[in-house]
């Protein structure tokens, strides 16, 4: 029996940038190497980066997942697609057009026509085969770049919404929640959840850990500020997973306190799991101490992601940032 799943994304939109100077116009802003795509116009699926666009000041404005296409009549290399936030989408698209100044390319918003799904659960050949039966057309898909655990997202162009999953057997199809429970449970953070855009370093929403930031390419927008980040000993605050101790659920929005001082604030949840955006020093701090940390009234206990190489537990002598 499949343990295979399916949510449609309803707050996922995309934005095609598309001309001879896409790439160099995006390669010299986000945070991500579009070199890592090189190559996948014929690979099934496509290669995907996940990165993001800041601010000079080094913050998060965009956070997205951007694919190479292959378009008729359009070199390779030419068109790309950006999977971000619905409701951020018309922003990003005039932010990109900002930057576009004298280069031959077309950026659009394409949201209203797409539609946004993830297949997570199964082994990844058993997830590439199940989209058949559930689009008219082929869309585009690709492997979620964060983690493997988090599968595949599949993207899907001139089809209402509501009967996107129409073919798709009843008993794999999930609502969204159970999606954002497994993305929580796995400790991923999602940008407007987790953290504020265009107040958030990329370390501090840990893309820096999902590989969401090359610190090889050279310039990008805010690279300077990121390039300080990295080179400190210790980010002092982090999104984190956090699970309560005993009964109770979190909240999603609580401040977390250690002790009687606030030290970050809850984000996704998913009953007693969720991530929280907090300082990490001031945790270990109140541990030392003996404080307890607390969230909403309920007793929580940091968790460190598989993923992670940073310490939930940084010495108080070491850098920070």
């Amino acid at each position: 029996m499949t343990l295979a799943k399916i949510a449609l994304l309803p707050d996922r939109g995309a934005v095609s940038v598309r001309g001879p100077d896409a790439g160099k116009m995006l390669q010299g802003l986000i945070t991500n190497d579009l070199e890592s795509l090189a190559g996948g116009h014929s690979l099934n699926p496509l290669p995907a980066a996940y990165a993001a666009l800041l601010s000079p000041q080094g913050k998060i404005l965009f956070d997205m997942f951007v694919m190479r296409m292959l378009t008729r009549g359009m070199l390779p290399g030419d068109a790309y697609i950006l999977e971000t936030n619905r409701l951020e989408a018309p922003a990003l698209v005039e932010r990109l057009r900002k930057y576009k100044l004298r280069a031959d390319v077309t950026i659009e918003d394409m949201s209203d026509t797409s539609s946004v799904v993830a297949l997570w659960g199964a082994e990844d050949a058993e997830l590439q085969a199940i989209p058949p039966v559930v689009f008219d057309a082929s869309p585009t898909h690709f492997k979620d770049p964060r983690h493997p655990r988090l599968g595949f997202r599949w993207l899907a162009y001139s089809k209402p919404a509501d009967r996107i999953l129409s073919g798709a057997r009843k008993e794999l199809v999930v609502d969204a929640a159970e999606y954002h429970a497994h993305r929580i449970a796995l400790g991923v953070p999602e940008a407007g959840k987790d953290y504020a855009l265009g107040d958030t370093f990329p370390h501090e929403a840990d893309m820096d850990q999902l590989g969401g930031v090359s610190f090889t390419k050279g310039c990008f927008v805010g690279q300077e500020v990121v390039s300080r980040m990295q080179h400190r000993a210790h980010v002092r605050k982090r999104v984190v997973p956090i699970d309560a101790v005993g009964a109770g659920n979190l909240q999603s929005g609580s401040e977390v306190m250690a002790g009687a001082a606030a030290i970050g604030k809850v984000g996704s949840v998913a009953g007693s799991q969720a991530l929280a955006l907090l300082r990490l020093d001031r945790a270990a701090e109140a541990k030392a101490k003996g404080e307890p940390l607390t969230a909403g009234g309920v007793a929580i206990a940091l968790r460190k992601p598989d993923w992670a190489t940073f310490e939930l537990e940084p010495t108080a002598a070491a850098e920070t940032t």
